[in-house]
């Protein structure tokens, strides 16, 4: 096996946590050496969940966390039982939907880019490693240092810190280094950099067009950074990195455009030689049809090992997986080398948590729910919150709104559209407004719609990142339920407000809009400080993180 360093960064590791590893790894049997490469999502009820962990024995789970804290931790107090060594249990803490159900309202990382205060950053990502940590969360699959440069990706969307790379840089940095230093493992995500395709992973493998010399100033620099500051993982994702495979091989053909979770020059030469990178390497959920589109998954999952990626994340059949594992073993693709390697790395990741310690705190409710319901935390979020919104244009002046002058007010919405939700979930901001004194009447198909009725038009809409949607755009005919309604607009006839609880460029498809509002996530506490903001008793302290105006000049007038 390839000698790796343990007791050097990112996971410092001391004799004994080394020794550890070591023992820990050669009792391993063959076939569980191999289940400790994966990590397998969980969902659904505890018992379940924890019946399929006992029967693979993986080396960590991603849990869908239901709202129920006392299940939860029941279910995190046995983990470890399940198999021959402690478990990662991962998430994506990415904030507002994106946060645990039973923790703290968060903005997600275009809000704080928003507010862009590392302070703010600082704290909001501390009371999320804590609550995870109380939960028995140990790694978290952030900060997504991804660029929001082709602006109609709805994958990067509002989980990038927006598209200027400084301020990516200090952002992520401080993320990880309140992450890692309240226990939580970070992971920086998607090598070899998003955000420049407008595609998604989850339907069609993206590519990174960049050169070289452009990679090296914008990925290159972030990637760089993360690693000098210790994080101890980096996710390889379905993306192609067509400039760096011809350097090597200017005849590469079709090879430039094998995704990163299948590339050993990608992982093992770029990542691990190039940029030094000594941690582990996590793919990108390996369902994704960005994965799948390079071939039949018994050969794309033991190539994702050989290629350097330490850990397969998803399957929708393990036992099918591992025996392609078992197969790629005997007949040599996959070397017991290459095993041990990726094995001696999943244990560091563990080592370096702590898992490793016979005397490691377990979950415990009563301690769970005290930090789950700290009012400072609380309070410490509300505040960030309040930041966030961003007031793009308002040619008209329009703001402050007041009942006095917009009391009439008609609301176009699709609801608060989420990736696992089949439905879109209800907003609170009609109610809100109503509350204040508005008369809000939220539009309906069968509405027949007079200027003369209303005194405030409010499109309100609320969609964040997305998964296998491709595109997320302005609907109209989704809005108004029918072609004709699609193409009336009413700015000309009465005041009109475009607010965005979500995905930030909505001026591509609506560039004439007088007043337009960025929030960037839907969650209630930023459905409030919005409308704190429209009655203007809270100032629009929010500065765009991205181009709202999507490179033209026609959506500013």
């Amino acid at each position: 096996m390839a000698a790796i360093d343990l007791s050097a960064a990112p996971f410092n590791l001391d004799d004994d946590a080394i020794a550890w590893v070591n023992q820990t790894r050669d009792k391993l049997s063959a076939r569980d050496k191999l289940a400790q490469l994966f990590v397998l999502l969980s969902r659904g009820a505890p018992e379940e969940a924890l019946e399929a962990v006992r029967a693979f024995k993986p080396g960590g789970i991603t849990r869908i966390f239901s709202a129920n804290l006392a299940d939860e931790i029941a279910l995190m107090r046995q983990i470890d039982t399940a198999g021959p060594v402690p478990m990662t249990v991962s998430a994506d803490l990415e904030g507002s939907r994106m946060s645990l159900p039973f923790g703290t309202e968060v903005p997600n990382p275009l809000g704080l880019a928003a507010v862009d205060d590392v302070e703010a950053t600082t704290a909001i990502s501390a009371i999320m490693a804590e609550e995870a940590r109380a939960v028995g969360l140990n790694w978290s699959f952030t900060p997504v240092i991804d660029i929001n440069k082709a602006f109609q990706s709805a994958i990067v969307g509002t989980r990038s810190y927006g598209d200027d790379v400084d301020r990516i840089e200090r952002h992520a940095l401080a993320q990880i280094a309140a992450f890692q230093g309240k226990g939580v493992a970070a992971t920086v995500k998607h090598w070899p950099g998003e955000g420049f395709d407008d595609r998604d992973q989850h339907l069609v493998t993206t590519v990174n067009p960049l050169t070289l010399d452009e990679w090296e100033k914008t990925f290159g620099r972030l990637y760089r950074a993360a690693i000098d500051a210790g994080v101890l993982s980096i996710m390889s994702a379905h993306i192609a990195f067509p400039a760096f495979v011809r350097e090597l091989d200017p005849d590469a053909g079709a090879e430039a455009y094998r995704p990163a979770t299948q590339s050993a020059l990608l992982n093992r030469t770029l990542l691990r030689e190039r940029l030094g990178f000594n941690g582990l390497i996590v793919s990108d959920a390996t369902p994704m049809a960005g994965f799948g589109d390079w071939g039949p998954r018994g050969e794309t999952i033991p190539q994702c090992i050989i290629a350097g990626c330490d850990v397969i994340l998803f399957s929708d059949d393990p036992t099918a997986d591992l025996m392609a594992l078992v197969k790629a073993v005997a007949d040599g693709r996959l070397t017991q080398e290459r095993v041990d390697e990726a094995v001696t790395r999943v244990l560091a990741l563990k080592a370096a948590l702590g898992l490793h310690k016979a005397d490691r705190p377990e979950p415990a409710l009563n301690t769970a729910e005290v930090i789950m319901a700290r009012s400072q935390s609380k309070l410490t979020a509300a505040s960030v919150t309040a930041r966030v919104p961003t007031l793009v244009k308002d040619v008209a002046n329009l703001l402050p709104l007041s009942p006095a002058r917009h009391r009439k007010v008609l609301i176009f919405s699709t609801g608060s559209i989420q990736p696992f939700a089949p439905v879109p979930l209800p907003l609170s901001l009609p109610d809100l407004l109503r509350q204040e004194g508005f008369e809000v009447t939220e539009y309906t198909p069968d509405l027949q719609v007079s200027a003369k009725d209303f005194d405030l038009i409010l499109y309100l809409l609320a969609e964040e990142t997305l998964l296998t949607r491709q595109r997320i755009f302005l609907n109209w005919r989704a809005l108004t339920g029918n072609v004709f309604g699609a193409m009336k607009r009413y700015w000309h006839d009465v005041p009109t407000l475009m607010v965005s609880l979500g995905y930030p460029y909505y001026l591509h498809d609506a560039p004439r809009v007088p007043t337009y509002v960025n929030a960037y996530g839907s969650n209630e506490d930023m459905q409030a400080a919005v409308v704190e903001c429209l009655l203007g008793r809270k100032p629009f302290d929010g500065k765009s993180p991205i181009d709202a105006f999507c490179g033209s000049d026609q959506a500013k007038y």
